[in-house]
């Protein structure tokens, strides 16, 4: 590991430009969490947002070639899945009675 910041060469330029566009499309999730009209706009906008930090830690990885952040990004993406399905099995909740059982409102609807 050689703990520069600025890589020469190739890797360097390619890591400049993925930082650039990672920070562009996080800068509009946020504005898709901020705005999103629904919940459903916010949720993806998260799910969003974590995915572009798993591909933060994947290029920071390649650039100073330390494949411990590999485990971070493979972590976080696991954290990420498990919150989006939190959040979709909440968003499939909301609206209905307490105790209420979707497979029986589907049999009395014709």
């Amino acid at each position: 590991m050689t703990g520069e910041v600025f890589v020469p060469g190739l890797v360097g330029w390619a890591s400049a430009v993925a930082f650039f566009l990672l920070l562009a499309a996080m800068a509009l999730a946020f504005v898709r969490i901020a705005i999103g009209p629904t919940f459903a706009d916010r949720v993806v906008g998260i799910d969003l947002l974590t995915i572009l930090l798993v591909a933060v830690c994947a290029v920071y990885a390649i650039k100073v070639d330390e494949p411990a952040f590999l485990d971070i990004a493979i972590s976080l993406a696991l954290v990420a899945f498990l919150g989006t399905v939190a959040l979709a099995r909440y968003a499939g909740r909301r609206g209905r009675p307490e105790g209420a059982d979707p497979a029986l409102a589907e049999e009395r609807e014709p």
